[in-house]
């Protein structure tokens, strides 16, 4: 049975040609633009920047689309950039799921309180097609979190020197930071001095080493309050002569575990107020005579940098150099070995650990307790001394022997018994593996109490192995590792684990491997050529008294036989059982057919001067017959010659399908229409004689007028026979017109002389 072919290419142009228009007319989702403010009254004005704080945060944007509607479920989600216009981390700013009919309408939103800067751009984006529309312009934004006076002080501390004064020392400097802003860091700032903006200088600190009048504001962008709104307290910074403040030299710099040192100023007793910093933060508050500080080394964190800085009447604010306090009982304890440890009979091990203390001096703990005689820096243990050891190493004289750091603890154990876990060593899956490895994966010591370590990495090469398939001895199975092959070494697999003196068997592993076969499905053909024409699926493997199952397209035929005679397009498979393991054959993909594959060249309209040839070649097929109309076989090869008009027919094979194409051959014209005719009764050019291609057709009208446009002749399938003997001539030369139609279109026209 042969498709329909035309009605499978009618159904192919009008799917692409509505696939077309759907491309070609897909929603357009349109920039969104600012809008005025929608809520009642609505305002006339679109917004041009969004200011928004914590009295107002109100806004509105316009959105439209084009047709054709979206599918009932979408949802528009109006979505903002970052500052820089970039959509990567997009916030979803409203959502609507209620105007999928509606072409125009407005977006309401709040802007997220961490908004500030000059590039925000916004989007909508559809769920259901899924679709993004360009990006609107550029707006600023800024969320005002923040809104009053901001208070500035030194170092940001709180503390406004009063007046507002600050005399510094030449080439001393201090730092002004806001102390009444919560997040202050998270904002970008305008500094001053003297009134005039500080270029460059946008975080929340400012280093000033320079007199002037120093105030700061929060730099809202297009949103900032002009002549007001955020600007600071000013702080008037002056600079006098150095008193030259420093610490004295101390009597060390080194400081042991408990030891303190006093760090004393040069100047002393001028009432003068002192602060105290380490690594440029200060560690006491500002106090009158507070010329002393103690570094204290029981103090975890007592190393850095110390320095004193003074202020008061009639001098300047001045810090002085700073003094390096070091850690002398500074050094590192590493231990060597594993955290645990097994410990099995007659087998010790060493405990050990490094140290970068100079003389260091050792002594073992097992249980919080000092074990009598270990001063070294490793440790000897056997199964009698299961317990939890460290190594306590102090400096070995000088100043800080009292300082000492513990190692990382070590957990020694006595196994009262192991546990063997074995595993597939690579990916494994129930008859669908033809191979497999197994291993032993972990071992796992238990101590008396329960407790559990992980020893494989330490004991798993000192075990001796025997593994076992449903629980009989495999011979010359005795590694870490087992390598299976072959389906009779189906079953369930453990191994038995000795050292020493302990046994141990690890736990069940099944093991269900596919014959290593592979079951080839042959066919009669590969193209379906309808109900007429069975094909025979088979295979070379022997089915006799086998399992086994047809399917075609994954669906099971429920067939019995051991070949199979189909006439359906599709995908088949045979599964065999084997081993209760399904053994599964190639695919045989049979097509349906498909005349098309069969071509002819140049085509089959064939046209050739009279007297002459034309070969026509045929591809796509595997056997080829051609016919001409009396059923007589002109060739059995891929192409033939023709050299007479007529109708012929090609019969083509495919499998097991045979296709036909007909063919039309027919000469070529090589005159064109005639406009002399002499009727003198020679029988040489007594008649008007049209080329082929208006002569003899069903759809060419012949239309004749005399010289005064009288129609004398008219017909259709032109014999080319006019004049007809009983035409009359009545002068010796007359002329007549014609026509030449073909519906209503006018092929040919012009004129014919008959000459008497």
């Amino acid at each position: 049975m042969k498709p329909n072919l035309p009605s499978k290419l009618a159904y192919f142009i009008v799917a692409f040609t509505l696939l077309g228009l759907s491309v070609l007319h897909g929603q357009v989702l349109n920039a969104p633009i600012a809008a005025p403010n929608q809520t009642p009254p609505p305002g006339i004005t679109p917004w041009n920047k969004a200011c928004a704080s914590g009295t107002f945060n109100d806004y509105w944007v316009e959105f439209t689309w084009n047709p054709p509607l979206v599918n009932s479920s979408n949802e528009f989600i109006l979505e903002l950039s970052d500052a820089n216009g970039s959509f990567a981390a997009a916030v979803e700013l409203a959502r609507e799921g209620a105007k999928n009919t509606t072409f125009d309408f407005f977006f309401q939103f709040v802007l997220p309180p961490d908004t500030r800067g000059e590039g925000y751009k916004m989007r909508v984006r559809s769920t259901n097609p899924s679709k993004t529309s360009a990006a609107s312009p550029a707006y600023p934004m800024y969320y005002r979190n923040y809104d009053d006076a901001i208070l500035i002080s030194p170092n940001g501390e709180g503390n406004i020197p009063p007046g507002g004064a600050l005399e510094l020392c030449d080439g001393n400097s201090i730092t002004l930071a806001p102390h009444n802003i919560q997040n202050a860091a998270s904002y970008k700032y305008n500094w001053y001095r003297s009134s005039s903006l500080i270029v460059g200088e946008t975080s929340n600190t400012l280093m000033v080493s320079a007199a002037g009048m120093y105030q700061v504001e929060i730099d809202y962008g297009a949103c900032s309050t002009a002549g007001g709104g955020t600007l600071s307290n000013a702080i008037d910074v002056t600079t006098g002569a150095s008193l030259g403040i420093a610490i004295n030299p101390p009597a060390k710099t080194s400081l042991c575990s408990g030891e303190t040192l006093a760090l004393i100023a040069n100047i002393t007793g001028q009432g003068l107020t002192y602060t105290w910093y380490q690594n440029n933060t200060p560690i006491t508050t500002p106090s009158v005579d507070a010329d002393t500080y103690i570094a204290d080394a029981s103090i975890p964190g007592f190393e850095g940098n110390y320095q004193v800085e003074i202020e008061g009447a009639g001098t300047c604010l001045e810090r002085s150099a700073a003094i390096a306090i070091t850690n002398a009982g500074n050094f590192t304890v590493t231990r060597d070995n594993e955290a645990n440890v097994v410990v099995l009979p007659g087998q010790p091990k060493t405990l050990s650990v490094t140290t970068d203390a100079p003389s260091p001096a050792y002594q073992w703990y097992r249980d919080g307790n000092p074990v009598t005689g270990e001063a070294g820096s490793s440790i000897a243990v056997d199964e009698t001394q299961a317990g939890t050891y460290f190594a306590r190493v102090s400096l070995s004289g000088g100043p800080c022997s009292s300082t000492s750091i513990d190692s990382e603890n070590t957990v020694v154990v006595i196994p009262g018994s192991f546990d063997i876990t074995i595993g597939y060593a690579t990916a494994y899956n129930a008859c669908e593996n033809t191979s497999i490895v197994l291993e032993v994966g972990q071992i796992t010591a238990v101590d008396p109490s329960g407790g559990r370590t992980d020893v494989t990495a330490d004991l798993k090469s000192d075990f001796s192995y025997q593994w076992k398939m449903d629980g009989g001895i495999i011979t010359g199975a005795s590694s870490e590792t087992l390598s299976l092959a072959s389906i009779s070494e189906n079953g369930d697999y453990v191994v038995d684990a000795t050292l020493s003196t302990y046994n141990s068997t690890s736990n069940s592993l099944p093991v269900q491997l596919l014959v290593n076969e592979t079951l080839i499905l042959n066919a009669t053909s590969l193209i379906s050529c309808g109900p007429s024409e069975k094909i025979t699926l088979s295979t070379d493997t022997n089915l006799a008294g086998e399992s086994f199952e047809w399917f075609r397209d994954g669906l099971n035929l429920n067939a019995l036989s051991e070949t199979l005679d189909v006439i359906q397009p599709g995908t088949y498979q045979l599964v065999l059982d084997r081993n209760g393991c399904p053994l599964r054959s190639s695919d045989v993909v049979i097509a349906p057919l498909d005349e098309e594959l069969i071509t002819l060249d140049p085509g089959t309209e064939i046209i050739f001067p009279e007297g002459g040839s034309r070969t026509v070649s045929a591809g796509g097929g595997e056997t080829y017959r051609w016919y001409d109309t009396n059923n007589v076989e002109l060739g059995a090869g891929s192409s033939v010659t023709f050299t007479e008009e007529g109708s012929y027919i090609l019969i083509a094979t495919l499998g097991n399908c045979e296709i036909s194409r007909e063919l039309t051959v027919s000469y070529l014209d090589t005159f064109k229409v005639p406009n002399v005719i002499t009727t003198n009764g020679d029988g040489i050019n007594d008649l008007w004689i049209l080329p082929n291609s208006y002569s003899k057709k069903d759809d060419i009208n012949i239309i004749i007028y005399n010289d005064n446009g009288i129609e004398v002749f008219n017909a259709y399938d032109y014999q080319n026979n006019w004049p007809q003997s009983t035409t009359s001539f009545p002068k010796q030369n007359m002329v007549f017109f014609y026509k030449i139609k073909k519906a209503t279109e006018v092929l040919k026209q012009g004129t014919i002389t008959v000459i008497r």
